[in-house]
């Protein structure tokens, strides 16, 4: 298994709870939806920003302080949460161009290979009771007036826009994706930061194909999740393959196939990975993807559901040679829930995000007021719409100090030298001090090709 071999138990925002997991290397718990409540005592107002967890199992410190979430988002402007709106996030303009980063970042990872689509969030009770949900998860379901329901998945959604597009085998395999918004009641005392909540955003996606597809479309996928991961600073991936519980539908045949298929899945794409009897999903085994963050914890957020149930459960059919045939449909997630992510990725970095995805990728702090048309030049120049001016008239040391306590990347000051020159004085995160250079020659670092 790659990394330390942690287990992390269920997919993000699951209906059942996880279990806590162990960091051989350390002792440290493995954080998923289910136990991020673990840090709820963590950060109240008036504390000290730093705080330590000892882990009663290993004795490994984490320190977690400057690496809460719910400190760093709101000090950044990021989001805020209230109690008048308990279990959902209010984005502020900086959270909102971070959150629109990850989005444009993931739609550019599946371009050409998945077709994004959008799905209503009020349904009648009936395509519920149909798929199952209904009957076995209705305490979180949010009821609107009786006669509709609040969407807590995208699945059935998916499946019905497949249905209705009258597919052939030649369709397939048919990879649908979302950035779906989903409502799920969860008790006030579950509710942590942005990364447990009642309102979130899943960036799901449900693979439509025939059993031929699926070794490939795993490997595919696995090779995607990883190289997504390695993107937003996250190196390290394990591998659970949780397989066939004694409760469940299809026959041992099937079953067999149909993990098979998984393993070699995810040994094409060059994954080690641990096998969990007994803990798969009764219409079919999954694979859990935990990646490490810079605190030894291992979050849970990606996985890969084989489906021989839902599809025809609610319908779906292709026609093929000899007839029609139902679809096995691969439900996947490479982030989970963005809004959860986005708190992984702050803690994991302290606030300090990579320069090409940070909400202020550089600040341009002109001298005097008689600069600032030569700042406005460097942002242009610069070519990103997430380039701030201070020319708020403080001292120059001041607004230094703001653009360092911003989180800025890049801090570029721009004087008479400057403007005559036509250069800039820039600094970059983790250089002590400024450089002089030719502004036609300095650029922002750019998103991973």
């Amino acid at each position: 298994m790659i990394g330390s071999g942690a287990r992390t138990r269920r997919s993000t925002h699951s209906w059942t709870s996880s279990a806590v997991s162990r960091n051989k290397d350390c002792g440290a718990r493995v954080y998923t939806q289910r136990n991020a409540c673990l840090f709820s005592g963590y950060g109240e107002k008036g504390s000290a920003l730093k705080r330590t967890h000892r882990n009663q199992e290993g004795g490994c410190n984490v320190t977690t302080g400057n690496h809460d979430h719910r400190l760093i988002g709101p000090a950044l402007g990021y989001f805020h949460i209230q109690d008048d709106a308990a279990g959902s996030v209010f984005w502020h303009p900086r959270g909102a161009i971070l959150y629109s980063c990850i989005q444009d970042h993931i739609r550019k990872r599946l371009s050409g290979a998945y077709r994004e689509v959008r799905s209503p969030q009020l349904y009648q009770p009936r395509m519920w009771e149909k798929s199952g949900h209904l009957e076995h998860y209705g305490e979180n379901i949010y009821r609107v007036d009786g006669d509709h329901v609040l969407k807590p998945m995208n699945c059935p959604a998916h499946v019905e826009i497949f249905k209705a597009g009258n597919h052939s085998h030649h369709d397939l395999p048919l990879r649908l994706s979302e950035f779906g918004c989903c409502h799920r009641k969860e008790p006030s005392g579950a509710l942590h930061g942005i990364m447990r909540l009642r309102q979130f955003v899943q960036d799901d996606a449900h693979i439509f194909c025939a059993e031929e597809h699926v070794e490939e479309e795993v490997s595919s996928f696995c090779r995607l999740l990883r190289r997504v991961y390695a993107d937003f600073g996250f190196p390290d991936v394990d591998v659970g393959l949780s397989l066939r519980p004694d409760d469940r539908a299809g026959s041992d045949e099937i079953w067999d196939r149909a993990e098979d298929a998984l393993r070699s899945g995810i040994s094409a794409a060059g994954l080690a990975y641990e096998e969990y009897p007994g803990e798969g999903a009764f219409y079919g085994p999954k694979i859990e993807f935990g990646l490490k963050d810079s605190l030894g914890r291992r979050w849970q957020c990606g996985t890969l559901q084989l489906d021989m149930v839902l599809p025809g459960r609610l319908g779906a059919r292709y026609s093929a040679p000899g007839g029609h045939r139902v679809p096995i449909m691969l439900h996947r997630a490479i982030l989970g829930s963005m809004e959860r992510f986005i708190g992984i990725l702050l803690e994991h970095h302290e606030g300090d995000l990579p320069e090409w995805l940070a909400p202020v990728q550089a600040i341009v702090i002109p001298v005097e007021e008689r600069h600032e048309s030569y700042a406005s030049r460097i942002r242009s120049s610069l070519g990103s719409e997430r380039v701030e001016i201070d020319a708020s008239g403080r001292s120059i040391s001041d607004r230094i100090k703001r653009a360092i306590a911003a989180r800025s990347p890049v801090i570029i000051v721009a004087g008479d030298r400057e403007m005559e020159a036509e250069s800039i004085s820039v600094r970059r995160r983790g250089s002590r001090r400024s450089l002089e250079m030719p502004l036609a020659s300095f650029s922002l670092e750019c998103p991973p090709e």
